[in-house]
């Protein structure tokens, strides 16, 4: 993949700027630019991006129809009425589920969850949900990260007297559901500050808001955030405002003292002793947990979460990192053939989006399919698979393109909908699907930017390697979490050279293990570049080369730093540029 690399230098005012913040915090004028280009710019700012403190987060009935839902909620516990937590089958809907049966549980017990199938429910609130509502007595459902759509569904739950709380955080519709409360920082009449928490967050807001009516000390609600964290990062949500709160203290729990059902996971993981990031739930634990929902049922990975003997949520934990193994397994063969059909469509070629249809791929891993092509191809893809008679597909995006509002331009020709600017969902008829693909390929070929077809690389810092010290090592810690609109930043450094001992390691021989030196010092610095052994005859030439990296801590030797090199520019294509 041939990146684009994109750095404006600091201007005098800026670098003047950074100086000044630098002297104030105790940190390089380096990583004081970071903070500016991230708008923090004061010396309180600062400790508050690097310290976030729960007691500043927002107040909960800040949210619309938050005291209504709370009202609602104490209700049907004075009432004794039976109440069921609903939720979606990923991450997000298992860990808010968890979280709010969890807290509920303390102190109410006529109260069960409930995660629609798949494959035989499909996504949302289902008739069969409602119906096994009905039988049981439930008076009152909880749904989370999703319902917020499901205007025909609540109305069927209405009429046989079930009323619904919504705790969503999908683009609503312009007509809303007829529930009791609908808690959604993305209300078109929102008063809330935030409009990015997760689905789970949605669901912390809301038991904030009852432990708040109700005189329960906020301490209760802190064994909670691991799960918040885990929703954070696996739902690709921006990491600022309060989501930082939350993922900072989330991650904290989740070194510190998890729960019994995210011991398991880690433990799985075989990331047991390690300071968990949130790329460790992204890549590690996040599949795991959205495996149960791919490959068999939503509802065991909440069994798995809520689980409170270590010994059983191990079994269970082992049974969902199989799910995840078959997974890995179909996902695999699925991305080989949905590329095989883009490579031999040398109509696609000029078109700036993805649509595949493949009535036999399965439908708990068309997201991961469609993530995948996205990857390769930096274009908006949706992969479509039949599902009960009707096409389902999922949509991803790339940077800066709202791939929600591009289906939502075809919505006459569809069933459902729902999502966000870089996922969503679909469905609609097969006959549909033909006038589908010319409407949406359409409109992202009239409204996506040529920069947004082309993978760019954004620059924070040009250093030198003898700017790179343990201090800023440890600086640089102080920025995360990680994740959209605060991430790792990138460095470059011109003009580097081979020390003599790089070479390509991996299973294939696919990456390089590099030891580096730049021009203006004498300093050796170990590098990781994944995938991009194409570069290792001419790093071997002993010719200068830029490189452009994150800085992290060594995996194997703490406390030594690794570059983890995104791309590299050879001096030859640097003067084919100019």
């Amino acid at each position: 993949m041939q990146f684009k690399w994109n750095y404006e230098p600091p201007t005098p005012e800026r670098q003047k700027a950074a100086k000044e913040l630098g002297e104030k915090i105790g940190m390089s004028p380096i990583l004081a630019n970071l903070l500016i280009q991230r708008g923090i710019k004061t010396e309180s700012a600062a400790k508050r991006f690097f310290r976030p403190m729960l007691n500043e987060l927002i107040d909960p009935f800040l949210m619309n129809d938050m005291d209504v839902a709370v009202d609602r909620l104490n209700d049907a516990m004075g009432r004794k009425e039976r109440i069921m937590i609903y939720g979606d089958y990923d991450v997000d809907g298992c860990t808010a589920v968890a979280l709010v049966y969890k807290f509920l549980q303390q102190f109410y017990s006529n109260i069960e969850y409930y995660i629609p199938d798949r494959y035989d429910e499909g996504y949302g609130v289902s008739r069969k949900g409602i119906d096994y509502a009905k039988e049981t007595g439930v008076k009152l459902i909880i749904i989370l990260d999703c319902g917020i759509k499901a205007i025909d569904e609540i109305a069927y739950a209405k009429s046989l007297d079930i009323d619904f709380i919504i705790c969503d955080h999908h683009v609503p519709d312009e007509e809303m559901p007829p529930a009791v409360a609908i808690l959604n920082p993305k209300r078109p009449d929102s008063t809330y500050p935030f409009h990015h928490l997760s689905g789970c967050g949605v669901g912390f807001k809301f038991m904030q808001a009852f432990a708040k009516n109700n005189g329960i000390p906020f301490a209760r609600l802190i064994p909670l955030l691991d799960l918040c964290a885990v929703s954070i990062a696996s739902d690709i949500v921006p990491v600022t405002g309060e989501n930082r709160t939350l993922a900072f203290h989330g991650l904290k729990q989740l070194n510190q003292s998890p729960s019994v059902g995210l011991k398991a996971i880690i433990d799985i993981c075989g990331l047991t002793n390690r300071e968990l990031t949130m790329s460790d739930i992204v890549f590690k634990i996040g599949p795991r947990i959205n495996a149960s929902g791919r490959m068999q049922n939503g509802k065991e990975a909440v069994e798995l979460l809520v689980e409170k003997d270590f010994r059983r949520a191990l079994v269970e934990a082992g049974m969902i990192n199989e799910y995840n193994e078959q997974r890995k397994d179909v996902d695999k063969q699925m991305t080989e053939e949905a590329n095989s059909i883009v490579e031999k469509l040398e109509s696609q070629k000029h078109l700036s989006s993805i649509v595949l249809y493949d009535e036999n791929w399965k439908k708990g891993v068309i997201g991961i399919v469609a993530s995948r092509l996205t990857e390769i191809y930096f274009r908006p893809t949706i992969v479509l698979t039949m599902s009960d008679g009707m096409a389902t597909g999922s949509a991803r995006s790339v940077a800066g393109f709202d791939i929600y509002d591009a289906i939502k331009s075809c919505r006459d020709l569809l069933e459902n909908f729902g999502g966000h600017t870089y996922a969503a969902g679909l469905s609609l008829k097969a006959e549909n699907i033909k006038e589908f693909i010319c409407r949406f390929q359409a409109y992202v070929n009239n409204h996506i930017m040529p920069e947004q077809t082309q993978p760019i690389l954004d620059i924070e810092e040009v250093i030198d390697f003898k700017d790179i010290t343990k201090k800023m090592q440890a600086d640089l810690k102080k920025f995360a979490p990680h994740g959209p609109c605060n991430p790792k930043p990138l460095f470059c450094t011109r003009n580097v050279y081979d020390y003599g001992t790089s070479k390509v390691v991996g299973r294939h021989q696919e990456h390089i293990k590099l030891e580096l030196v730049d021009s203006r010092s004498s300093n050796v610095m170990n590098g990781i570049a994944f995938g991009q052994s194409a570069a290792a005859r001419y790093i071997k030439s002993k010719r200068s080369f830029d490189i452009v990296y994150t800085i992290e801590e060594n995996a194997y030797k703490r406390g030594e730093v690794q570059l983890q090199i995104e791309d590299i520019m050879p001096d030859t294509q640097k003067k084919n540029e100019k």
